[in-house]
């Protein structure tokens, strides 16, 4: 196989990759919450030919220092855009919305291993789950508990009147005409967004391999310190036009180097037929 396909085909893979990440991205344009994802190339290791260093009694040659063959191009990166979605009112008592990009709710749920994991979420549909002792969970759409300023999840007494969540996420009932604090939203904010790693669910979480301290990638925000909207949601983040003009600009990449890989073959038959 020459040089010009075992390239193109590396490259192609690769290619296939963004198009997956770009489908996902537009998939989710209507996800609340939802942060989109950008690939980032990245060349891989090449090799030098025609390369003369001369032998023990003869002097290098002065020409160039021959050609670098590379062997395609490799997704380097996927990152994460934290940027601010458009919010939206919904009148909802349970919904609310990160005024501040980077920010991040904080959410418990269970690795494969059963062991309980600390995840962040840009989605602040939330809802009640009932407990068996006659209390109720904040919960995330997808049934995770909702950590609260204390470190464990928001657990109210079931019976309230009404529940509100303040601008400063305090989470507020009424019981018998009596308004009461009973619980305040756990809000974060991500210092190195870049390494949190996307795992599925509208989720991110630290990798293990992250190689710096959690708390150099997340910081915990104290109460007052921020702002968020009650009886809205934050809409996706993602731009169709931009993911549309990736798509095209990815897929003609991926012709070329499919074409690539034709004329390679075409020239390979000339010279087998030569005679």
């Amino acid at each position: 196989m020459s040089r010009m396909s075992i390239q193109a085909a590396v490259t192609m893979g690769q290619l296939q990759q963004k198009m997956d990440l770009i489908g996902n991205n537009m998939a989710n344009s209507s996800t609340t919450g939802y942060k989109s994802r950008n690939a980032d190339f990245q060349s891989l290791l090449f090799q030098q030919i025609d390369h003369h260093l001369g032998s023990e009694n003869e002097s290098p040659r002065l020409t160039p220092d021959g050609i670098r063959v590379g062997a395609g191009a490799a997704l380097g990166s996927t990152n994460s855009n934290l940027s601010q979605g458009q919010v939206q009112d919904t009148g909802r008592d349970l919904d609310v919305a990160l005024l501040e990009k980077n920010q991040l709710f904080q959410i418990q749920t269970t690795n494969d291993n059963g062991e309980t994991e600390t995840q962040y979420t840009r989605a602040g549909n939330f809802y009640l789950s009932p407990q068996d002792n006659g209390e109720v969970m904040l919960t995330t759409s997808n049934g995770h508990p909702v950590v609260g300023a204390n470190g464990d999840p928001i657990v109210l007494e079931d019976g309230f009147e009404s529940l509100n969540i303040n601008k400063d996420g305090s989470i507020e009932t009424t019981r018998n005409g009596q308004s009461q604090q009973e619980a305040q939203l756990a809000i974060v904010q991500a210092v190195r967004p870049r390494v949190l790693e996307a795992v599925g669910e509208n989720n991110f979480r630290i990798p293990e391999d992250a190689g710096v301290a959690a708390d150099e990638i997340i910081e915990e925000l104290e109460a007052g310190t921020v702002e968020v909207k009650s009886k809205a949601l934050e809409g996706s983040n993602v731009d169709l036009s931009q993911q549309m003009t990736d798509l095209l600009t990815t897929q003609r990449a991926y012709q070329f180097n499919a074409r690539s890989i034709s004329t390679s073959d075409e020239m390979s038959g000339l010279i087998n037929q030569l005679r």
